[in-house]
């Protein structure tokens, strides 16, 4: 196999493992476009990460964690401007990264990489950089599982069963954050959000507990990155594209299997 390959398995192994179980909240939660807000937004911090001088990667989950505080505090105020806020943050930072780009003359940007994906440019950085923070996100995701289940099944249940909802709340929003900045690389802006729904959705309808689904979430994100990426080098499909396509047909496969 070549390195090239070989690294974009391993790259998308890592971003599969920590966005399966991190998906699963999000479709409990109904927060899908949560994630299209801070997807949209790591575009700002891709060109705030090339005008410090710094990795994309660093600038994108800066920024994500930024933009995640923000909103973790708008939706614990309850006063309903929530929605209101995810939409003007995520087009008002897509815009303003998109006019800032065009600013930079002397700076040359793969933009469809980023808005589309390309894992088979994954380099030995960019790895260090996913699976570095794919341990840790997987790291808290356990420490705090508890917490964060009882949380998304019902917020006054938990607060009387003794857990901190609003840490939970701010813990789970920090760690899409981090998971976004990893998918940025493999599936791009435009698919991050399908790689955190669509394998959670499909294991939803074959798991008996928070755990099972979990798990099932994650072996079908390595499934769809596995053929996605097979299915790339075979018929030269843009890889990130390829990737949802196979976890749609998963989904699609999981509907049929629960009806019978």
């Amino acid at each position: 196999m070549d390195d090239f390959l070989l690294r974009a398995l391993l790259a998308g192994a890592a971003v599969a493992l920590v966005a399966g179980p991190l998906g699963c909240f999000i479709v409990w939660r109904r927060m899908a476009y949560f994630g299209d807000a801070l997807a949209h937004s790591a575009l700002l911090g891709i060109v705030a990460g090339l005008l410090l001088g710094v990795a994309p990667l660093a600038g994108v989950a800066a920024l994500c964690v930024i933009a995640a505080v923000i909103l973790a505090r708008a939706e614990a105020d309850r006063s309903g401007g929530a929605d209101s806020l995810l939409g003007i943050l995520a087009h008002g930072s897509l815009a303003l990264g998109l006019v800032l780009l065009s600013l930079m003359e002397r700076v040359r940007v793969d933009l469809m990489g980023w808005l589309f994906g390309d894992i088979l440019a994954v380099s030995d950085a960019d790895m260090a950089w996913l699976w570095g923070g794919a341990a840790l996100v997987l790291a808290v995701l356990a420490s705090q599982w508890r917490s964060l289940v009882a949380a998304a099944v019902d917020e006054d249940l938990a607060v009387v069963e003794g857990h901190k909802v609003a840490r939970a709340r701010m813990v789970l929003m920090l760690l899409v954050a981090l998971g976004v900045a990893a998918a940025m690389k493999v599936v791009g802006v435009m698919l991050v959000s399908a790689m955190l729904i669509i394998p959670a959705a499909a294991a939803r309808r074959l798991a008996r507990t928070p755990e099972q689904m979990a798990a099932l979430a994650a072996l079908a994100g390595l499934l769809a990155v596995g053929l996605g990426l097979g299915g790339s080098w075979l018929w030269d499909t843009p890889s990130g594209p390829s990737v949802v396509t196979v976890a749609t047909a998963l989904f699609l496969l999981s509907r049929t299997l629960s009806r019978r």
